[in-house]
């Protein structure tokens, strides 16, 4: 039972990071109804940014704060200076940059810092939290950073007028220009926000599977697997997603499948959604006139 126990509770922590890259994906799905294949690259050569900025004698929060400003910054300069050209583009050059931005951002990290595995550090203690022996302190303290990150975003976008205007530039571009609102900008902001949550993400996966340029392959398809989950065109739903997900994951990775296969469990989950409810356990379903 203590084996499950502790399975469960960490299937939580590393669903909250699939949660946190999820959401990511569903902000970009809903400004483009495309999915950002770039999207877990992105998130690891933020962290190597954290990385670099550690070595160089920051202290860790310090990194961690300049990095997700560098990574919104990152995010709004991509999507200006090469999604921005392509938007009206048929959906195949869409998906050809998208992965093309995923090898250019492998191959430019790998040349900069090599390929050799690197360790990032954990900013939480060593011991584990309140004497319990169920989750590591990483774990604990990446649950709450991942919580943080969800209020902060659900007030944003709830209860103020810039968090307003981008939900309503994502789900009606002609209607929100109507109204005077800068469609544009408001999808740059998406793109940085979604930038600026996958640094986050990153950083708190690095200590878990070490820093290296291949180290979010499988972490976006647990993401990706989650967003399907929960619906890839709802918010809340792709963070339900990435929790089931982190659980399924190593619940049968630890008892039924082996840690082998653990991936497979992704793989499934995502042909399974596709097959029996494409829209997810909480997205919409859009039934039209013909």
């Amino acid at each position: 039972m203590d084996a499950f126990i502790h399975q469960v509770l960490a299937g939580l922590a590393t669903g909250g990071i699939y949660a946190s890259l999820a959401l990511a994906l569903v902000m970009i799905y809903q400004a483009t109804h495309l999915v950002n294949f770039a999207q877990g690259e992105l998130a690891m050569f933020c962290t190597y940014m954290a990385w670099s900025l550690i070595n160089a004698g920051f202290p860790y929060w310090a990194a961690f704060f300049i990095t997700v400003t560098g990574a919104f910054i990152l995010g709004i300069l991509i999507e200006r200076i090469i999604i921005r050209p392509v938007e009206n583009a048929p959906v195949l050059t869409v998906v050809v940059v998208f992965i093309a931005l995923l090898v250019i951002l492998n191959s430019v990290t790998g040349w900069i810092f090599t390929y050799t595995i690197k360790t990032f550090p954990s900013p939480f203690p060593a011991e584990p939290l309140f004497g319990n022996k169920y989750m590591s302190s990483h774990e604990i303290g990446a649950i709450g950073v991942t919580l943080v990150v969800l209020l902060l975003l659900y007030a944003f976008f709830r209860y103020t007028p810039l968090g307003l205007a981008m939900r309503a530039a994502a789900q009606n571009p002609v209607s929100s220009r109507l109204v005077g609102i800068r469609v544009g900008w408001m999808l740059a902001l998406g793109w940085g926000l979604a930038a600026a949550i996958g640094s986050i993400a990153g950083m708190m996966v690095a200590p878990i599977v070490y820093l290296d340029p291949n180290m979010m392959g499988g972490i976006l398809l647990y993401a990706f697997a989650a967003a399907l989950v929960g619906g890839i065109d709802n918010p809340g739903g792709a963070v339900v997603g990435g929790f089931i997900v982190g659980v399924l994951e190593n619940v049968l990775g630890a008892f039924v499948i082996g840690n082998e296969l653990k991936l497979a469990v992704a793989l499934a989950l995502i042909i399974g959604v596709l097959l029996v409810k494409p829209s997810g356990l909480f997205g919409k379903v859009f039934v039209t006139r013909v």
